[in-house]
Order: structure tokens, then sequence, then C-alpha cells
């Protein structure tokens, strides 16, 4: 089940919404845990069997972390093998078929390598239970006892399938005890209605056309089209992935929960270290904290710092799939990162802001090509195209029809893609003055109505309605 489905929005979240704050308190945490094992057996019923084991495997490996606290060596080869096995789960549904791919191409063997399919999320509940391991093993949190509560922290529906990261230790006091107020569940209201607008009436269009154009053959389209496209596909991904983020803290709200932001408008960022501090915020500060802090950071000079830039990075890019391109992807992140440490980003600094501005948009797009794209074949042809090397003009008759189509998208799209709801708060929602004391409570409800109006009416006449991260 997705945020964005009529069945979701108009069946479930009310039944579960009911249910909650109709029942005594103390069967809060039971409606949730039995809501969110029904969201995700929805769509795929057999996996939510691979997901109670990952609880209970989780549970038990939590306990005999805690029971080796003061015992260095067990601990130590505790917390060894719960790594292990989960990074050995989530390899083999997510890697196997790309590792026997591979062999096969290598070796000239023929491995039988039937398609396995991928269960929704489970590179984020896997994320999940090894932060709260490795926590429970630093003692930066308490072990919990109590398996219910725990399963409600891998398994809540808001964050299931495609984030944010939720760390155990920001959650565990609102696990046993939250508070709720009209105050927060208007607020988380408003947060999802607008990340459904934005996954809705910007994500969707901007992803039809994506697939249009990167269904073509680059050879075939002028370098002007070429540009239509991966523009469509950046804002597709960023209002989807938002949009989502968006959608899972409303919803986090809405029971009570205070869930950390995702995303901080990343496409204004003037260096690409700043965007990655931007973009998937949960995700970049996991592997920061678990991954580069532990292989030494930046503390043991800088070619080691370098080559744990590399390490972490190469294994970002392969955390968004098994492909080498996403490989590809992550390894030229850290390229860039190490040269903007090198001393780039200090030179950009001194130069005219709309060029640091362009330096980004440009390196992050031309990284979306190999993101979006199947091969480094098509990546390449794709690349030629977008700075007219492929022969064809440089504009043409499809540009023109995919501009009057889509047109409006584009614009929506890059304006909300800056903080233009903060400089109207900022600039006219004040206390001080008539606009804050009674124009916008007045007119916030009807349009945020209108707007959850206006999506539904795309949902009923759209089939189109994909999700690009629950495939990571």
């Amino acid at each position: 089940m997705v945020f964005s489905n009529l069945v979701f929005l108009f069946m479930f979240l009310p039944i579960v919404l009911a249910a909650y704050f109709l029942l005594p308190n103390r069967f809060r945490n039971f409606i949730l845990l039995l809501a969110s094992l029904i969201f995700y057996a929805w769509g795929e019923p057999e996996y939510v069997l691979l997901m109670l084991f990952s609880i209970v495997l989780n549970y038990v490996f939590g306990m005999m972390i805690n029971k080796y606290r003061n015992q260095i060596t067990y601990k130590k080869l505790t917390v060894a093998l719960a790594v292990i096995v989960n990074i050995g789960i989530l390899g083999y549904f997510k890697y196997s078929n790309f590792l026997i791919d591979n062999i096969n191409n290598l070796f000239n063997l023929s491995i039988e390598n039937e398609p396995l399919p991928l269960p929704i999320g489970i590179s984020f509940f896997t994320f999940h239970a090894l932060s709260y391991l490795i926590d429970v093993y630093r003692k930066d949190t308490a072990v919990q006892t109590n398996i219910y509560d725990l399963a409600l922290y891998i398994a809540l529906f808001p964050q299931l399938v495609a984030g944010p990261i939720i760390r155990y230790n920001t959650v565990a006091d609102e696990i046993k005890s939250r508070v709720h107020s009209m105050d927060l569940f208007s607020r988380g209201v408003r947060r999802f209605i607008i990340g459904l607008a934005k996954k809705i009436l910007i994500a969707n269009p901007m992803g039809e056309l994506a697939d249009i154009l990167f269904a073509m053959n680059p050879g075939d389209m002028s370098s002007a089209t070429a540009w239509l496209g991966i523009i469509a596909y950046t804002l597709q991904i960023y209002f989807d992935f938002s949009g989502y983020s968006d959608m899972a803290i409303g919803l986090g709200h809405m029971f009570g929960f205070n869930f950390l932001e995702n995303f901080n408008f990343p496409y204004i960022s003037r260096s690409i270290s700043e965007f990655w501090r931007r973009w998937h915020i949960s995700l970049g500060s996991w592997f920061r904290d678990y991954v580069y802090i532990p292989l030494g950071g930046n503390r043991n000079g800088p070619w080691k710092t370098y080559r744990n830039l590399l390490i972490v990075w190469t294994i970002t890019g392969f955390w968004h799939g098994a492909s080498w391109t996403f490989l590809a992807w992550g390894f030229y992140y850290a390229i860039i990162i190490s040269l903007e440490r090198l001393g780039l980003e200090k030179l950009l600094q001194k130069m005219w802001r709309p060029f640091q501005h362009m330096y980004v948009l440009l390196l992050v797009m031309i990284g979306w090509v190999f993101f979006r794209a199947d091969s480094f074949g098509y990546s390449y042809k794709y690349i030629q195209t977008l700075f007219g090397f492929n022969g064809i003009q440089a504009i043409d008759n499809s540009t023109l029809l995919y501009l009057n189509d889509y047109g409006y998208v584009f614009v929506l799209g890059i304006l909300f893609s800056m903080p233009v709801f903060d400089w109207l708060k900022s600039t006219f929602y004040r206390e001080d003055n008539f606009m804050g004391r009674w124009a916008v409570p007045i007119v916030s409800p009807v349009f945020y109505m209108g707007l959850l109006l206006l999506v539904t009416m795309f949902l009923v006449n759209s089939t189109y309605n994909p999700f690009i991260y629950f495939r990571f």
C-alpha cells in the first residue's frame, strides 16, 4: 500500500485514526502495530513474515548484546554477528541476482538465476534494526525488553517502506508515552497534504515525461529534449521522495511522533557537500555515524579521509540498487566531495553566487543520468546528447510539444523546490499583522481542503502513481 492511494486515504487511514483515538491509551501501540503489519502485508503478504523474523531476530540480538555489555569480547562478537546476519538477509534479497549475473558473465558460467522479488522497504527496516543494535552496543540507548515496542519501532507504517530512517533513541520515549494535541495533529494533517500534493501534482507528471524520454534512443533526440528529460527526472525524484517524507512526518505528528526532517531544499545548495547535507538527511547521517566515523572519519590524516569518503560513497551508491551504474553514481560523488575538501569548495565560495548554484545543479543532473539509466552505454549517449555531440539539432518540434504539455509542471516544480512557503510565512504570516491574525487562519483550512480535493481528482483520473524509492 502507498500513501497516495485512494484506499489508504479514504479507508485505511480513517479507520486506523478512529480506532487509535477512540480506544483507551493502553491499546494505542497495539493498534499502530496491527495497522503497520496490515499496511505492509497489503501488497506483499508473504514478506510480512520476513519482517516479523527480522523483528524477533534483532530483539534477541539486542538482549544478547545487553547481556554481554560488560564482557567486551562476547559483546563485540555478538554485534558483529548481528551486523553480518542483517546485511546477509538484505544482500540475499537485494544483491544475489546481481552477484550471480556478474559471476556468470565473468567466468562464462550458467548458474541458474531466478529473479528474486525485492521486499518493499527492506533496506529501510534493516537499517533501522542495525542502528538500534549498534546504539545498544555503544550504550547510546537502553535495550528494549518489550518485543512489541521494538516491533512498533521497526514496523511503524509511516516510515516503514521508504523512510525517513528513524533512530531508535529519537523515538524510544515516544513509543512508551506520547503527547497528543490538536495543534500537533493539525500540523500533521497540513504536512501530509503538502507531501501528497508534491507527489501527485508534480512528481507524477514529471515521472511520466521522464519515462517517455528515457525510453527513447538518446541519439534520436535533440539536446533540448534531453535536457527536458533530465530536468523532469530531477524534479520527479525530489518531489517523489521529499513528498513521501513529508507524508511520513505528517502521519507521525498525527499519532504523536516527532520525526526529524529528511529534506531541506537541496536544489538551492551552493556546493555538492551542502547538497548532501540537505538531501536524504537521515541516510547521510546514518552512513556518517555508522560507517564513516567508525572507519576513522577525518581523524587520521587527509589520505585516509579520502579513502573513507570513497568507501562510504561507493557503499551509498550500492545501497540504492544492485547495479554498476549505482556504484558509479556513488563513486562520482565521492570524487566531487573529495575535490571540494581539497579546496574546490573554498574556491566556489569566492565566485558569483548564481554560478555556485549552476555548478551544483549541473553536476547533480549529470549524476541523475547514471542513477536513472540502465547502463553505462545509455548514460554516455544521453550525456553526449545533453551537450550536443550527437549531431542532432539543438531543439525540435518534440521539445516544443513536451513544453506545451508539461510546461506548467516545470514551473511549479522549479518554484516549489525553493523555500517559497517559508518566505511567504516570514513575510505575511506574522501575529502582528492582519494576515497572521485573521486572514491566514480563515484561508488556511480552505486552501488545504481545496488542495486535498484537487489531489483526489488527479488520483481518480490517473493510473500512473509510482514511488521511486520503493525499489531501494
